[in-house]
């Protein structure tokens, strides 16, 4: 047997021996850590990832993120035979995974976030394949057949996001390579057959060759068919559970996918039938005096909703409630003088301790879940002054209602859980560079969090930074 047909034995073995319902984790890494960020970034970065919800309503394709150059958190990952390295943002607000391809002409060739961008190129993986326009997963991801198909004619994918710009391509089929875990911080390697995207072209804001934050990709954990997650659920390698943890401190996090035992977090039901991930919002609680949420806009039947978007960096508040809040906020600040910078971000001088100065705001969800959010989430220090994180949303759904959008300024440095299993979305105040444990039916397993730069600089080149832990399961 040649050199190229033992390779594929091997990968065949790899991938026949994964057995069901494992864990998997990998770290992720913010693309501002160490950097200070402006105002303007921060807020550009938000205006993009709105866009992009708004226009993902009506898709038929899954892939509704915004594109990797805006995202803030990001993993490396491994495609192919041989594997190569891919560095692809991290985001809940999208559905598949796609890369940027070798055909592309308009991709960025090069990142200040000191990566190696590589084009994916199928021809030079061994185990590679072109799915075909009558494939079930392209079929299945149109809602039928696909119209002009014709034998030996490729699945094509193409995104138009909210800001005009777009990205085009095809899909295709090969290896995902992680980290099988084997007991406590011990792993062998696997991988898995996953489809995703290969991207040919870009348009509008994409169309550059280099820009200062870029990555070579995204990987979506949306709700639908075509994301890895459901990929996996489906080949009974995982379950359709996912987590992660944003550590502001270090800059990265946890990524896993499968059941956490612990930490243990309370969860809140999610709205059903929606493209993004929605909570029943019932109250806003700040100071023990809770906001009047109007009837219009936080109607239970119909609207009382909170997007939960990590790849936003701010929080956004329909502008009644945000009055609100704000004048609640200054509340214990009379005299405190206060400007505003960068469009509407307020922004004061204090020298006292933000937790003692001013209330902590708690987001009441359905069935008892409380999302506690103290001075120090929402304030935070920009050029030797105090910034207010919550803005004023100029966004609306489909139904013409504002909507109240958390990202990452709230949810970071807390582990949250998504459970689709059971339609469920659960959270908890947690060091996110510590450890949590995660399950498979019979064994747990301790599982720490990573920095993928540092690991870089000490290990480039000898270990995979893509942390894709599988539990294997006992027979």
């Amino acid at each position: 047997m040649d050199l190229k047909g033992l390779l594929l034995l091997a990968l065949l073995v790899f991938e026949f021996s994964s057995l069901a319902y494992g864990n998997l984790v990998f770290p992720v890494e913010h693309k501002f850590k160490g950097r200070q960020r402006t105002l303007s970034a921060m807020k550009a970065h938000d205006d993009r990832r709105r866009a992009r919800i708004l226009s993902a309503l009506d898709l038929s394709l899954g892939g509704n993120g915004r594109p990797s150059k805006t995202g803030l958190y990001y993993t490396k990952i491994q495609l192919g035979s041989p594997p190569m390295d891919y560095y692809v943002q991290v985001d809940t607000g999208s559905d598949i995974l796609w890369v940027n391809c070798v055909q592309c002409k308009t991709c960025p060739q090069k990142s200040s976030l000191k990566i190696e961008l590589i084009l994916y190129d199928p021809k030079s993986s061994n185990t590679s394949h072109l799915v075909s326009c009558n494939d079930d997963f392209c079929t299945s991801t149109y809602n039928g057949p696909v119209n002009g198909c014709k034998p030996g004619m490729g699945c094509e994918f193409s995104v138009v996001y909210g800001d005009g710009s777009g990205t085009a391509g095809y899909f295709v089929r090969d290896y995902l390579t992680f980290d099988q875990v084997n007991g406590n911080l011990q792993t062998t390697p696997g991988n898995s057959n996953v489809i995703f995207g290969c991207g040919a072209s870009h348009s509008g804001g994409l169309s550059s060759s280099d820009d200062d934050d870029a990555l070579g990709g995204i990987i979506g954990f949306g709700q639908a068919n075509s994301s890895v997650l459901s990929q996996l659920a489906a080949a009974g390698k995982a379950k359709r559970i996912f987590s992660h943890c944003l550590d502001t401190h270090r800059g990265g996090g946890i990524f896993a996918i499968g059941e956490v035992d612990e930490p243990k977090v309370k969860k809140s039901p999610l709205v059903a039938n929606q493209a993004h991930y929605n909570l029943f919002l019932k109250d806003i609680e700040v100071d023990k005096d809770f906001l009047d949420l109007p009837t219009s806009i936080f109607d239970f039947g119909t609207g009382q909703r909170a997007i939960i978007d990590s790849g936003t960096t701010l929080a956004y508040l329909p502008s009644s409630v945000y009055e609100q809040l704000m004048s609640k906020v200054f509340s214990r600040q009379p005299g405190l003088e206060t400007h505003t910078r960068n469009d509407h971000i307020i922004c004061f001088d204090y020298d006292g301790n933000v937790d003692n100065g001013f209330p902590t705001v708690k987001f009441h969800f359905k069935e008892s879940a409380t999302l506690t959010v103290y001075p120090h989430d929402y304030l935070f220090e920009f050029d030797n002054e105090w910034c207010v994180g919550w803005l004023r949303t100029t966004s609306q759904s489909k139904d013409g209602r504002e909507m109240t959008l958390l990202g990452d300024l709230v949810l970071s440095n807390r582990l949250f859980v998504y459970d689709l299993e059971n339609m469920s979305i659960g959270w908890t105040d947690y060091n996110c560079s510590s450890s949590i444990k995660v399950k498979d039916r019979e064994s747990v397993y301790k599982v720490s969090a990573h920095d993928i730069s540092l690991a870089c600089a000490v290990l480039i080149g000898r270990i995979l930074s893509f942390i894709f832990l599988l539990v294997a399961m006992l027979a």
